[in-house]
């Protein structure tokens, strides 16, 4: 595989510099959301709806069912989806590499960047790596239709988690409907990106993949500290895959895309809000909105 080609399945490797605090309080968890939408689907088996896409090598699946991946100084590893999806519910439950880990990108995602190489669309969870001292960062992020490596304009919010994701497995979800995007963490929903307008939401049909690779030059810190092989290899677990929704070959009539609350017109409850609102207030480290650096001009939705 060409490297040109590699780095278009990486998870968006954006330079972005913190604007909040990256003091993390000890708290008790966040406020039940009352509605758990993980509950809907049942978990699948590693092959019933996804293959390897590179890095065969560096790629297994366990006696219990997880898929283990993982990065040394030869190479990384990543998966795909058999099928693409115009919608959908999709999650996996993660458990992360303990100790050091700066420089190395861990991640679940979607994205058509084979189909529409340089004016792709993608949604991310990312992980990415840090030092012995300081927590792990989930970036979530949206872009559409990206102009190529280095002119991306992305959507970045990030957070630390109310607990540690290298301890044991955390249930990750984006849910991906016509009218929004949510991020959830153990059925807590993070973040939600409502679809404002046509060319600020993904709308193009795209496939699920996950990832491991080296990402030194942004990763921790905007590549301050950088993926360090006398640690590797670097693992990541997954295992209850969770995909429903629409493939993008199914007809309107007989698929409804899945919905983050029992209302058909989408949205979150209030309890639902509530909790998010406590994970953002209390964990959030990074708004591409706040930034005073960002061009806003080129981001109408903040």
């Amino acid at each position: 595989m060409s490297s040109h080609l590699v780095s278009l399945l990486f998870c968006s490797s954006l330079i972005v510099i913190a604007v909040f605090p990256n003091t993390i309080t000890a708290q008790a968890g966040p406020p039940s959301p009352g509605y758990y939408p993980s509950s809907n689907y049942a978990p699948i088996e590693f092959e019933q709806g996804f293959r390897n896409l590179w890095g065969p090598q560096h790629q297994t699946i366990e006696q219990d069912g997880a898929l283990t991946i993982w990065l040394d100084s030869s190479s990384g590893s990543g998966f795909k989806s058999l099928r693409p999806y115009k919608s959908g519910y999709f999650g996996t439950s993660m458990k992360l590499q303990p100790g050091y880990s700066a420089g190395v990108n861990t991640c679940f995602y979607l994205s058509n960047s084979e189909d529409f190489p340089g004016n792709h669309d993608e949604v991310d969870m990312e992980f990415l790596g840090t030092t012995f001292d300081k927590p792990y960062t989930l970036q979530t992020n949206v872009y559409v239709r990206g102009s190529g490596d280095g002119n991306i304009i992305g959507r970045e919010m990030k957070f630390h988690l109310w607990f540690d994701p290298t301890q044991d497995f955390h249930h990750y979800a984006i849910l991906w409907t016509p009218n929004e995007i949510i991020f959830l963490v153990d059925d807590v929903p993070i973040r939600r990106y409502p679809r404002k307008s046509n060319t600020t939401f993904p709308a193009r049909p795209m496939w699920v993949y996950g990832s491991i690779w080296d990402a030194s030059s942004w990763a921790t810190e905007s590549g301050k500290y950088r993926a360090d092989y006398r640690y590797e290899p670097f693992v990541g677990r997954y295992k209850d895959f969770m995909i429903g929704g629409c493939a993008s070959n199914d007809h309107l009539s007989s698929c409804t895309p899945p919905a983050v609350f029992r209302s058909r017109w989408g949205g979150m409850s209030k309890r639902q809000s509530t909790a998010m609102d406590w994970v953002q207030r209390n964990y959030m480290v990074y708004d591409y909105c706040k930034d005073p650096e960002r061009d806003h001009s080129l981001t109408p939705e903040c």
